[in-house]
Formats: C-alpha cells, sequence, structure tokens
C-alpha cells in the first residue's frame, strides 16, 4: 500500500494530469487525417459546402480532410457514428437544421443529440426555396395557396425528408394558411427536382442547390423563401413578407465533434473552419448555391443550437406534425 500522504497527494495531482494530458493532446493536434461524416447524400447543400470547405479546412489543420457520406435515418445513422466516435477532434459530423427535428422525428435513437455533441460552429446559412412547376399556373405565393384551397384536395409537396427543413416549412405554412398539403419524403432535394421537372410532382420546398437546374430551365418557380429575410437570390420574397409575419424557418450549416472534445481542439477546428469561409473563391461558391458563409464560433453555436431546439419544438406543436 502506499503512504497515506503518497496516496493523497496521487489523488490530489490526478485532475492537473488529466488537465496537462488533455492540452498535451491539444497541442499535438492534429497529428493524422480528420474524418468528416455527411449524413446527407452527395451533390446536396451540405454535400457541397463542405467538399468547397474541404481543401482550405485541409490547409489550416496540416492534415487531410476526409469526407464520407453516411446517409438514412433523417441523418441519424450518420450522426451516430461520430456520436460513437473518440472526443479527440479526429470524428466530425457536418450538418443541416435538420439536426434539431430528427431527435422528434426518429423513435429509439442509441444516442441523445442533446448531449452526444460539442458544436464547433455555423459555417453557412441558407433558406429554403418553395417551388412550383408551371403546370400550377401561379406567379407568386398568394396566388399559389389560392389555388391550394380551391382544388379541395392535399397538395402533394416533397423535401429531402421526414424531419427536414422543408417538411417543417411545409407544415408550418399550411397550419397558418388553412390550406391541406400532403408530406412527399425523398432521400435527398435533387430526387425532388427530378420528379418535378418530370412532372410527377407540381411542389417542393427544398435548398436553392437542388433546385437551381430547373430554376433556371423554367421546369420550376420560386414562390418564396422560409428564412425571415431575404437570403441568397433576393430576388425571391420571403414567406412572412408574402403574407405570414413572422414566419422564419431558416436552416443552417453547421460543424460539430463528439461531445468532451477539449476546448482547445474545438477552437482549433472553428478556426479552420473560418480559414475557409473567408476565402474569397469559397464564399462566391457557397453564394452560387444560395448560401452565406458565416463565423463559427463553439459558445455561440451552442447557445443558438440550445435556443432554436425549443423553437422547433414550439412548431412542431403549432402545425400538429405527426412522426410515425
Amino acid at each position: 500500500m502506499l503512504p497515506r500522504r503518497l496516496a493523497l497527494s496521487a489523488l490530489l495531482a490526478a485532475p492537473a494530469l488529466r488537465h496537462a494530458a488533455a492540452q498535451g493532446d491539444a497541442r499535438d493536434y492534429p497529428n493524422r487525417p480528420i474524418r468528416v461524416i455527411l449524413p446527407y447524400a452527395a451533390g446536396g447543400q451540405a454535400d457541397t459546402i463542405a467538399r468547397v470547405m474541404q481543401p482550405r479546412m485541409s490547409e489550416a489543420l496540416g492534415q487531410p480532410v476526409v469526407i464520407e457520406n453516411r446517409t438514412g435515418a433523417g441523418g441519424s445513422i450518420g450522426a451516430g457514428l461520430v456520436a460513437a466516435s473518440a472526443p479527440d477532434g479526429y470524428t466530425l459530423l457536418f450538418d443541416a437544421a435538420a439536426f434539431l427535428i430528427v431527435p422528434l422525428a426518429v423513435r429509439s435513437l442509441p444516442f441523445d443529440y442533446e448531449t452526444a455533441f460539442a458544436p464547433v460552429g455555423v459555417v453557412a446559412e441558407q433558406p429554403y426555396v418553395l417551388a412550383v412547376t408551371p403546370r400550377m399556373g401561379v406567379s407568386d405565393l398568394a396566388g399559389f395557396l389560392a389555388a391550394a384551397r380551391a382544388s379541395g384536395q392535399p397538395l402533394a409537396y416533397g423535401t429531402p425528408g421526414i424531419g427536414s427543413i422543408g417538411h417543417l416549412a411545409g407544415a408550418l405554412l399550411a397550419t397558418r394558411a388553412g390550406v391541406q398539403f400532403e408530406h412527399v419524403s425523398y432521400r435527398g432535394g435533387a430526387d425532388v427536382s427530378r420528379d418535378m421537372a418530370a412532372g410527377t410532382l407540381s411542389m417542393g420546398i427544398l435548398s436553392y442547390n437542388s433546385l437551381a437546374p430547373i430554376l433556371q430551365t423554367g421546369q420550376a418557380k420560386a414562390l418564396a423563401v422560409t428564412s425571415g429575410i431575404r437570403r441568397g437570390d433576393r430576388s425571391i420574397p420571403t414567406i412572412a413578407e408574402s403574407g405570414f409575419p413572422g414566419f422564419d424557418v431558416t436552416s443552417w450549416t453547421g460543424v460539430f465533434a463528439r461531445a468532451g472534445t477539449p476546448p482547445a481542439i474545438l477552437r482549433r477546428l472553428a478556426d479552420a473552419c473560418n480559414h475557409a469561409t473567408g476565402d474569397a473563391a469559397v464564399r462566391e461558391r457557397m453564394a452560387a448555391i444560395g448560401s452565406e458563409a458565416t463565423e463559427a464560433q463553439p459558445e455561440a453555436f451552442a447557445a443558438r443550437v440550445a435556443a432554436e431546439r425549443e423553437v422547433v419544438k414550439g412548431i412542431v406543436r403549432e402545425a400538429g406534425i405527426v412522426f410515425q
């Protein structure tokens, strides 16, 4: 047995040693490639942003940044990989605002979204866009809603998935406008656009990036954006200014690490994100897909996630969304 005085000294020193070890890890970080999990399909908004940022993040960190698309279950499969990883900053989650909705939509998750992740920062903000096909014969949101009411039948709208920002925005608009919508869930925004172009779907609420090809060819028309202020293409009015004051369902793209990751590593990752989004070419590419680059701040992002989680719960209650 250790002498009593020596045992007490060892006990008192343990926290300091753990702190020193954590600081040592942070100082050495990173010394190997960093894995970024994208819980969405390739080609979507978050995927495009991540790949635009990837070279500049690698440059700032001095290590390769490797992106993996792990889709399914509303994004919870990819998120689960990060939740099960070590809190060392080598496995990151590159997610969208649907991060706040998935816990309400997917049952029996093996991890807790509220406690499993450490926010690194928001890297971009973007509205979702409500668009319709020419066969609707409308030119603005008021005309579209009048047509929806006159039809007497629920109007199908496509989104990138159950619990997506598009799903939330559509359900909230239907409630506030007194119309009936039927949500149709797809694996990604590109699939929604494809069916709109084919004429099998009249309405979609998804990212500008996913809609851009059919907007440019005239196969769809953008009626409104879901954010509280005009973002991306400033020629597209907001739902709020189209007769629904206070309507604001804004999507963001953000980076998360595993909960317990040392603050110094979170800061290092945020700095790498800001190095990327500060690049003029990166910002220009983001703007082209309807996103605005932002500054990553771990503490501010943590506060935002906590506040918006409660807002999302309120919208789900107001819109009467029932997840199956």
